[in-house]
């Protein structure tokens, strides 16, 4: 398995049989130049994780790409006039012959006067790979590779490490990075408290880095 870190939320997954597109959103450089898509995969409705500006386009591009999104997404890419899967937690169906399984259901609290809005993270391969969204879901499944949400409105540097303990992969991979100034000083302290077994891997950006 590769992937590919385009900043951010997005990130390209590549298993042995499907190139997938997570959460290209607005804060996410790089992405609209991949071809070859067997997906397009968003975890939630805010636009650092769909960018609607640039979502046609790269649809358009990718002509065999299924495009599956959360329910709360629905209202932003029905208005692009684009063709859509909505799946919700609890569904298992498979994208290029990769399997998936989706988990979670809503985003993590920003604040109470802030409704929350849905949120569904996404298991590749039964847990070879697992992207959160902005949530601190715990699947029950093994993870291999952690897409380790690193800085936002709602998250703690502590929250993190403690999901990051809770979810305990082989690997995590920081992600979500793009509102600080200095994630660098982030990576360190998943690295000195990541638990036993755990590696802490900051792939470069916009380039394959093989994971398995």
């Amino acid at each position: 398995m590769r992937i590919v870190h385009y900043g951010h939320a997005c990130v390209l997954l590549e298993t042995e049989n499907a190139r997938i597109l997570l959460d290209p959103g607005t804060y996410s450089k790089g992405f609209e130049a991949e071809r070859e898509l067997a997906a397009v995969v968003i975890t939630h409705q805010h636009s650092d994780h769909i960018d609607a500006d640039r979502l046609p386009a790269l649809i358009e591009a990718n002509p065999d790409a299924k495009l599956v999104i959360d329910p709360g997404s629905e209202d932003t890419v029905r208005k692009l006039g684009l063709e859509f899967e909505v799946v919700r937690p609890g569904d298992a169906f498979e994208l290029g012959g990769a399997a998936v399984n989706v988990v979670g259901g809503q985003h993590a609290v920003v604040h109470p006067d802030i409704p929350i809005v849905p949120n569904v993270g996404y298991l590749f391969d039964h847990g070879a790979f697992y992207h959160p969204g902005d949530s601190f879901f715990v699947p029950e499944q093994k993870i291999d590779v952690l897409g380790l949400p690193t800085g936002a409105p709602w998250l703690k540097a502590g929250e993190a490490v403690d999901f990051l303990r809770a979810v305990s992969p082989r690997v995590a991979v920081p992600i979500h990075e793009a509102v600080l100034a200095t994630p660098q000083m982030h990576y360190g302290l998943f690295t000195n408290l990541a638990p036993e077994g755990t590696e802490v891997f900051v792939a470069p950006r916009g380039e394959a880095a093989k994971l398995s």
